[in-house]
C-alpha cells in the first residue's frame, strides 16, 4: 500500500511496553517515592480521597516524592486513602504505579456515605463537555454534571479542602454561566472557592498548557491557600530540553518510548494538526486524542513516542503506561501534569500546616504574569492559541 506521494505507507507501532516495575515498585524510585505507593499510611499526614483519579497525575502531585527534568520533587504530607474512577486503563495503570489504593467504579453508583472520610478531597471532574475543542455541550452533555459527585460528597464527610480541576474554557463557555453555577454549588454546601487559571509553562511544564484549580476551603476555617508562584516565569524549560536525552533511543530501555503512531503529513482538511513542534519553545498541548496527527517531533521526521508524551506531561520516566499506543495517549492527555499539581499540592500543605493560616488573604488576585486567581466577576486572562 502506497500513500499519495508514492511513497511506500508505514503501519502504525501498536507494540505494548516492555517493562519490569511501576514506579511504586521499581528499586530505582525507593530512595526518594511515597511511602503510601507501597500502602504505608503515615500517622501525621492529612488523608486524600480522589476522585475521577484517572491514571493518577494528581494523585502523584499530592503525594510528591518523583524526579523529572532532573529536579526531584520532595514527599508532601498527604496520604491517598481511595483513588475511584470509571476507567478499567486508568485504574489498572495506576495500581500499577501508585499502589492498591485505586478501584474502578461508577461514582454516581456510590452513595457518599460509603466513601472513607478524608481531610482533603481532590478530583478532576471530566472535562470533554466543557473542552475548546469538544463539543461543548456543558450541563446538556453525558458527563456535564458529573462535578455534582464532588458537591455530594462535600455535603456528606466535610473535607477541610477541595481541589477540583478542568480545563479554562470552563470559565468561558457561556461567558462563564457553567462555572459560576458550579462554584454556586460548591459554595452553598458550606465552603468558599477561589479559581486558579495557572498556565503550565510558568511552573515548569514544557508544554503549552492551561488549566484551572478550583480550590476551596470550609467556612468555619480561617484564611485561605496562596496560589503558587511561578517557577519559571520567563524561562521556560523547552521541548528540546525536555527530550534531548530520548532521542537516540528507539527501544524499550525507557517503557514506552518504542510506542508511537505512523503518520504522514494531511493532504487534505485543512492540514488538521499537521504543526511540527519548535525545538526552541515549549511543546503543543499534549492531547487525549492523538489522533489529529498534532504531535509531530522537533527534529525528527516522527511523531512524539508515548514515552516523549508523558514526560511532557512531567511523568517521571519510572511511570508505566502498560498499554497500546492510543490507550496510552488518552490515559497521558486526560491526566493532570505532576509538576503543576504538584504547586497546588504545597499550596494545600502550607495552608494546612501554618498556625498562621488564619492570616492568609482570601481571595488574593496577582497580576503579574499569566496566573490569575478569578472570582466570579473578576475579568479572565486573555486565552492564548494552543493546539
Amino acid at each position: 500500500m502506497r500513500r499519495k506521494d508514492g511513497k511506500p505507507k508505514r503501519k502504525a507501532r501498536r507494540t505494548l511496553p516492555e517493562y519490569d516495575h511501576g514506579f511504586g515498585s521499581n528499586p530505582a524510585t525507593s530512595a526518594y517515592r511515597h511511602p503510601n505507593c507501597t500502602g504505608v499510611r503515615t500517622r501525621d499526614h492529612w488523608t486524600v480521597l480522589s476522585l475521577f483519579s484517572g491514571c493518577g497525575g494528581l494523585d502523584l502531585s499530592f503525594l510528591g516524592g518523583f524526579r523529572v527534568y532532573g529536579q526531584t520533587f520532595e514527599s508532601l504530607p498527604f496520604d491517598i486513602l481511595e483513588a475511584l474512577d470509571i476507567s478499567e486503563d486508568a485504574v489498572g495503570c495506576h495500581q500499577l504505579n501508585l499502589g492498591s489504593h485505586a478501584r474502578c467504579v461508577d461514582l454516581t453508583d456510590v452513595p457518599p456515605a460509603a466513601l472513607p472520610q478524608a481531610d482533603v478531597l481532590i478530583g478532576g471532574f471530566p472535562c470533554q463537555d466543557f473542552s475548546s475543542s469538544g463539543p461543548k455541550t456543558g450541563f446538556a452533555g453525558d458527563r456535564g454534571q458529573l462535578y455534582r459527585v464532588l458537591v455530594e460528597y462535600m455535603e456528606a464527610h466535610r473535607p477541610r479542602v477541595v481541589v477540583a480541576e478542568n480545563v479554562p474554557y470552563l470559565a468561558r463557555l457561556r461567558d462563564g454561566e457553567y462555572l459560576e453555577t458550579i462554584i454556586r454549588e460548591f459554595e452553598q454546601v458550606g465552603y468558599h472557592f477561589d479559581v486558579w487559571e495557572l498556565y503550565a509553562p510558568d511552573y515548569g511544564l514544557p508544554q503549552s498548557r492551561r488549566r484551572l484549580f478550583l480550590v476551596g476551603v470550609r467556612n468555619d476555617l480561617a484564611g485561605y491557600p496562596r496560589m503558587p508562584e511561578p517557577t519559571h516565569l520567563g524561562k521556560h524549560l523547552t521541548i528540546a530540553e525536555a527530550l534531548a536525552d530520548l532521542e537516540e533511543i528507539t527501544d524499550e530501555r525507557v517503557a514506552n518510548q518504542s510506542q508511537y503512531f505512523v503518520a504522514s503529513r494531511a493532504t487534505s482538511g485543512g492540514g488538521q494538526g499537521d504543526h511540527r513542534n519548535l525545538p526552541d519553545k515549549v511543546a503543543y498541548c499534549i492531547r487525549a486524542n492523538a489522533r489529529g496527527r498534532i504531535q509531530f517531533h522537533h527534529r525528527l521526521d516522527r511523531r512524539l513516542t508515548v514515552r516523549e508524551c508523558a514526560r511532557l506531561q512531567s511523568f517521571p520516566d519510572e511511570f508505566v503506561f502498560p498499554f497500546t499506543t492510543q490507550r496510552n495517549l488518552t490515559l497521558i492527555g486526560n491526566a493532570v501534569p505532576p509538576i503543576l499539581g504538584y504547586r497546588v499540592a504545597q499550596s494545600v500543605a502550607d495552608f494546612l500546616g501554618s498556625a498562621q493560616s488564619s492570616a492568609a488573604i482570601h481571595g488574593e488576585t496577582r497580576a503579574d504574569g499569566t496566573g490569575v486567581a478569578i472570582r466570579r466577576g473578576y475579568a479572565i486572562q486573555p486565552r492564548l492559541f494552543e493546539f
